[in-house]
């Protein structure tokens, strides 16, 4: 996969030089790359925004920069996703979408946004990390990179690793122990160390209904449940979320 990022601030995606991206470029699954579109400015002063039209607080990215950005990039197939507010909020669902394509382009905005021609124009994707307003969508794309890049095969070692997390089932995760099974009196639960396989995917599954039932239930909606999961969100429907 090719993962491209206009931003005005390139130096912020060192973040992604750790960890799980960054065993991703080194073994040759991801490329990514960073452009600063203040480079692609017409203006002699390297300016990339600019006062609306018709008033009103704060400034604009203005299409040339950004258009002649995207008009560099090598012809493909490509994603070409704006961070703005007002876009589609990201989820897993969506991650594992982007997962499926050979390149992505990011547009991190700023100021009060894009000209509407860049979304008008270029963009297939408006997608919105979440429903509150950052300063510039740096943040928002590292994040989205990441959820994307892990669902890509072999990243995560084990093809299997992110299959049960939390959204991709649709239910939240359930709770992992790990040794000791007796720290200072804390114990493992006897499930998990009874070495009977089909009990211990049994409590998997009803302490992962349970944790959303009492932390995300809209999430239930949305989850094909068997008569077993019925019948178990019946039994605990009574619970208190302690």
């Amino acid at each position: 996969m090719k993962i491209t990022v206009l931003t005005l601030f390139p130096e912020m995606f060192t973040a992604l030089n750790h960890s799980i991206v960054a065993r991703a470029q080194a073994e040759k699954q991801i490329e990514l790359e960073t452009i600063n579109f203040r480079d692609f400015s017409a203006n002699r002063h390297g300016r990339v925004d600019d006062a609306p039209y018709g008033g009103g607080a704060g400034m604009l990215l203005t299409p040339q920069p950004i258009f002649d950005a995207v008009a560099s990039l090598p012809e493909a197939k490509r994603r070409i996703i704006a961070l703005t507010p007002t876009g589609r909020r990201f989820d897993q669902r969506l991650a594992e979408e982007w997962s499926e394509e050979t390149e992505l382009v990011f547009l991190c905005g700023h100021y009060e946004g894009f000209d509407q021609r860049i979304h008008d124009e270029l963009v297939t994707d408006e997608v919105s990390l979440g429903d509150f307003v950052l300063t510039g969508g740096e943040l928002a794309a590292m994040t989205m990179i990441d959820a994307t890049v892990r669902l890509l095969p072999d990243v995560l070692g084990k093809s299997a690793s992110h299959e049960e997390d939390s959204f991709s089932t649709g239910l939240l995760e359930y709770p992992h122990y790990t040794r000791p099974a007796n720290f200072r009196g804390l114990m493992v639960p006897d499930v998990l160390l009874s070495g009977n396989h089909a009990r211990i995917e049994t409590w998997r599954r009803q302490q992962s209904l349970k944790r959303t039932f009492e932390r995300r239930p809209d999430l239930l909606e949305h989850v094909v449940l068997s008569a077993s999961d019925r019948q178990y969100l019946q039994s605990i429907s009574g619970l208190s979320n302690d």
